[in-house]
């Protein structure tokens, strides 16, 4: 099927327009001239409760309406006609045969989906993000050489991708045990010695946890322990979202729906963070969790997009992904080891000390 699209055009010389991170404007490639993002200043950033979310789109399923995973769509360049397929997730990308940037607009107003709520705009430039991906590949000492030549490898690009950031007001009675350390002398004579015994006591009580903006992705294909490491993202300065953002960019929507990633990304994060609560609340040297229960106050989230630089190679059949935090440029990623370099690592490292021994034996 054939969607609607958004592009941006220079009001200039007609030239489409992107995001440019470095001024946080629209500009134009072409000819220089460069727009202001008007920012809607009534415009407010709602956060929804989680379980009414859920029955509506439970209510929507119901109905038959379609989800966008796994459809493929066809999109229509404004500027040059020429038709792009926009698969599963992704909702922005540029026009292959004339590099407009092209946004899906149904996916975002569509009244089975979630509408996006916020974005944190991209701050870091390609080439401070092409920096840091050189800097990172540099120092993998045993990375082969030809993953390093990852130019013509893998492909390097801006991504939006889809969080959501979920608030918590959780209340929890618990039960279990303090142990508190004391010493006691044993033996005589020479045996004397003391000891470190631990006096343990039932103890039961009830704690609150107060969680503020956990995010969590909500896109499918990628290193989720390596994303997690780009970690804080600065959520409180989220904006309400504005498609101009994304223009020039990649984007994904949702792969998961909120409830999901709660359950099987945010709540173990949640239940961690309520343990600690927990043993700080019972004290003592030493703490035991027997028996515990939750009920969530409050239990909210926003659907926003956070903005990344993804590197990925493809080598010897296998995919690594690198990441860069659009944010920060901090870098995480994967990569392949070297099995000649190590194997000559281990020999130079055998050498030297053969080396040291033989030099020890001789000044013996």
């Amino acid at each position: 099927m054939t969607e609607q699209t958004r592009t941006y055009p220079c009001g200039n010389c007609g030239a489409p327009l992107a995001y440019a991170p470095d001024q946080q404007r629209l500009a134009c490639a072409s000819c220089g001239t460069t727009y202001p993002i008007e920012l809607d200043p009534n415009a407010r950033i709602v956060k929804h409760d989680l379980q009414t979310a859920m029955n509506q789109l439970a209510g929507n399923r119901a109905l038959g309406l379609a989800s966008i995973g796994g459809n493929e769509h066809v999109v229509t360049c404004q500027a040059c006609g020429g038709k792009t397929i926009f698969n599963g997730s992704l909702t922005a990308t540029r026009c292959p045969y004339c590099a407009t940037p092209i946004q899906r607009d149904d996916i975002q107003d569509a009244p089975e989906r979630l509408a996006l709520d916020a974005v944190l705009p991209l701050q870091v430039a390609q080439p401070q993000a092409q920096a840091a991906i050189e800097k990172w590949i540099n120092s993998r000492w045993f990375a082969p050489s030809e993953f390093k030549k990852y130019r013509t490898l893998g492909s390097f690009t801006s991504v939006y991708m889809s969080y959501y950031s979920y608030d918590v007001e959780a209340t929890t009675g618990y039960s279990g045990q303090r142990g508190d350390d004391y010493t006691v002398v044993v033996g005589s004579g020479d045996d004397q010695h003391t000891e470190t015994r631990t006096a343990w006591r039932p103890v039961s009580g009830r704690v609150h946890d107060s969680i503020r903006d956990l995010p969590e992705m909500a896109n499918t294909g990628m290193d989720d322990d390596r994303v997690r490491e780009l970690e804080p993202w600065p959520v409180q300065a989220a904006v309400p979202y504005t498609p101009e953002f994304v223009a020039g960019h990649l984007s994904r929507t949702y792969d998961r729906d909120p409830g999901d990633v709660f359950d099987k990304n945010a709540r173990p994060r949640v239940d961690s963070q309520i343990d600690g609560t927990i043993r700080r609340d019972i004290g003592g040297d030493h703490q035991q969790i027997h028996h515990k229960q939750t009920v969530f106050d409050q239990l909210a989230f926003m659907y926003l997009l956070l903005p990344m630089w993804l590197l990925t190679v493809n080598f010897e059949g296998r995919p690594f992904q690198v990441f860069v935090n659009g944010l920060t440029g901090e870098v995480q990623g994967d990569r392949p080891w070297s099995k000649v370099k190590i194997a000559a690592a281990v020999v130079a490292a055998l050498i030297l000390i053969g080396v040291l021994v033989f030099l020890f034996m001789r000044m013996r």
